[in-house]
């Protein structure tokens, strides 16, 4: 199941994030229950809003091929924090 495949390969992403902490970072995902979406919802302190996902090895795996496995293409947008309980600590 494709959503299964996704979940490993995310998986592999945080397991790496674990082993570098590249630190500035925030990230979380979240499974639906229809088994093939997924949010990712992801923070940095970089005030050019970089990304030290580029340089995680199964993050790179994750985005490969990103396209075959989704029904729907992503789309990341921008967003502001209104309000927050105990959802996105430091």
């Amino acid at each position: 199941m494709v959503g299964d495949q996704n979940e490993r390969l995310v998986k592999n992403v945080y397991a790496e994030l674990a082993q570098r902490d590249p630190g500035g970072i925030r990230y979380a995902t979240w499974r639906l229950e229809d088994g093939v979406t997924f949010i990712h919802i992801f923070t940095t302190d970089a005030e050019d809003r970089s990304s030290p996902l580029a340089t995680i090895k199964a993050f790179n795996e994750f985005q490969r091929d990103l396209a075959d496995r989704c029904a729907e293409q992503p789309v990341s947008q921008a967003v502001t924090v209104v309000g927050s309980y105990r959802m996105l600590q430091s």
